[in-house]
């Protein structure tokens, strides 16, 4: 079964467990996702099923949508609602100052990510080393905010909603915006609403074509694509380096151009 879908994993599973229950609910063997998210964190998961697990770096993902609630005077080693040290209490913000820390973070952010992270280190997940109560050092990291509104303040919980790019961490901002008012904050909520164009729609069939940060390629003699041949670069209309999508009324393909030579990622896929 080749799918493309948008599910939607509920807060306390991890998305490797929900994901073996979509497999199990709809009896399929070979399925991904795209964007982890961390077992305290809601939201929308791009699902995969057979060959088309193979285009995940080819879909169009980015802005990412959150939804977030900072929780401030609270210290969490993790920067969610686990590990949590110490609750001060605090006396209520300002919102205008709220506000102006929101301004002041538009655009390009440096940042480190947390150590209860999924980043590799030596072959293993940052987060394993930290549930040991190891500190690693982390590569600083860029992440765009391209919006931020403050959808509701009742203190000491401040409702956020942020458009961000891939590979942004919300608990990383949070980090920074608490550091900004010069305090403690965690997340106690996550979810996340959209990646790019992909929402939630009861788990409903996309159709790739739609979905694919790809440019198209022509084919010379396109009954090639319906007997599923081996194509030469001169057949053609574009012959430089680099991924393309090939389309005819009823299928499509993805091929890869490296060293004047044409390779297959996707052959022969009944269109939607």
């Amino acid at each position: 079964m080749n799918r493309l879908f948008v599910a939607y994993k509920k807060v306390e599973m991890s998305s490797n467990a929900f994901l073996s229950s979509l497999k199990k609910r709809y009896k399929v063997k070979k399925a991904g996702y795209s964007g982890t998210l961390d077992p305290f964190a809601q939201g929308v998961l791009i699902i995969a099923f057979g060959q088309f697990t193979k285009l995940f770096r080819f879909l169009k993902k980015s802005p990412k949508i959150y939804r977030a609630t900072f929780w401030f005077g609270v210290h969490s080693l993790s920067f969610d609602n686990k590990n949590i040290q110490s609750v001060v209490k605090l006396p209520i913000f300002d919102l205008d100052e709220l506000e102006k820390i929101k301004e002041e973070l538009l655009g390009e952010i440096t940042f480190t990510p947390p150590q209860f992270s999924a980043k590799r280190i030596q072959g293993k997940r940052a987060y394993e080393f930290a549930k040991k109560g190891e500190i690693i050092s982390l590569k600083k990291c860029k992440m765009q905010i391209f919006y931020c509104k403050i959808l509701h303040y009742m203190h000491p919980f401040l409702n956020l909603e942020l458009c961000v790019s891939e590979g942004a961490y919300i608990r990383s901002y949070c980090e920074i915006f608490a550091q900004k008012l010069g305090v403690d904050a965690t997340l106690s909520a996550l979810e996340r609403v959209q990646e790019g164009n992909f929402s939630y729609e009861d788990e409903k069939d996309l159709n790739v074509l739609e979905y694919l940060d790809l440019k198209e390629n022509f084919l010379k003699d396109v009954s090639k694509l319906e007997n599923g041949d081996k194509i030469e670069l001169e057949e053609l209309e574009f012959q430089e380096e680099g991924s393309y999508y090939i389309q005819n009324k009823n299928f499509f393909c993805i091929i890869d151009i490296k060293d004047n030579k044409v390779k297959y990622i996707l052959n022969k896929v009944k269109k939607c």
